[in-house]
């Protein structure tokens, strides 16, 4: 990792001013040198790939990403075994992770999305979502440096909330063009596809093999055979991914979560988030607060 500090040029009027620890960064990079240190702690990170291919482990799964192609991470996401091909080229932004999770739109839709990002953190844009991409990024950067601007926290937090919007409907168009391909295909495939439509209310392995046409145990063994886990525990995984993510927004207090996920009461909503977390609802929110 470099030891390079970072700082943002913001222009302020007549002057220009050096800010350590920026809110947004962009830059050009041909590896993880020029990333800020630490950066996966302090930064939500988004990558477009302009030319040779990165490697990386993330969620104890392997993944590439190549040229045209686009990578999300969220802070404190478990990313490892970063690798990157001699001729890699990438834009990159890192958005303070406060920043993001402050200025979640209250938008319940872009959830599927979101959490099919957060198991799948690589995104295949087609032109139209490429150049969308990168016109996200820029708008957003060049907020950043408004600070000049009397009403710069508002036009920031606006920004910042489009920007997310525009993610989500990208993120969007893919989970549904992946889920018209998975009609057809493998029993797994076509599992995971059920799992990120219904996993919000839905629970069982049981619910799931009925929709496949199979039983409950034969259902575990195919995840097993393909991934190492069963398919109560991708279940689990995609559960926790969810009631993190609904943590997250501000906008929906506890009760609305529960009610949101369909557990029958508050009490028992709270004592499968301990399971899971290890904390209760309002433990996890006081902790990211």
């Amino acid at each position: 990792m470099s030891d390079i500090t970072y700082f943002s040029i913001r222009i302020n009027l007549n002057c220009i001013q050096v800010v350590e620890d920026p809110k947004i960064i962009m830059l050009k990079a041909s590896g993880s040198e020029e990333f800020p240190e630490d950066f996966q702690k302090h930064y939500h990170t988004h990558i477009y790939c302009e030319r040779g291919s990165i490697s990386f482990v993330f969620n104890e799964r392997a993944f590439v990403c190549k040229a045209g192609e686009f990578i999300f991470w969220l802070a404190d996401n478990a990313v490892s075994g970063l690798s990157f091909s001699r001729t890699f080229k990438a834009t990159v932004l890192f958005v303070d992770k406060q920043l993001l999770s402050d200025n979640y739109p209250n938008l319940n839709t872009a959830t599927d999305a979101i959490l099919h990002h957060r198991i799948n953190p690589v995104l295949h844009p087609d032109k139209i979502n490429k150049d969308r991409i990168l016109k996200n990024f820029q708008s957003l950067y060049a907020k950043s440096l408004e600070t000049g601007n009397r009403f710069y926290k508002v036009t920031l937090r606006l920004q910042m909330q489009l920007f997310i919007l525009e993610m989500w409907d990208i993120f969007m168009d893919q989970l549904e063009r992946r889920s018209r391909t998975l009609q057809s295909g493998t029993l797994y495939e076509r599992f995971v596809n059920l799992l990120e439509l219904h996993c919000m209310k839905n629970r069982e392995v049981q619910f799931y093999s009925d929709r496949l046409h199979i039983s409950p145990k034969y259902l575990n063994q195919i995840c097993k055979t393909n991934t190492g886990i069963t398919a109560s525990q991708w279940i689990q995984r995609y559960t926790k991914d969810r009631i993190i993510l609904l943590l997250e927004n501000k906008n929906l207090n506890i009760s609305e979560l529960s009610d949101e996920m369909g557990f029958s009461s508050h009490s028992f909503f709270t004592r499968y988030v301990k399971k899971l977390l290890g904390v209760s609802p309002s433990e996890y929110r006081n902790r990211i607060n």
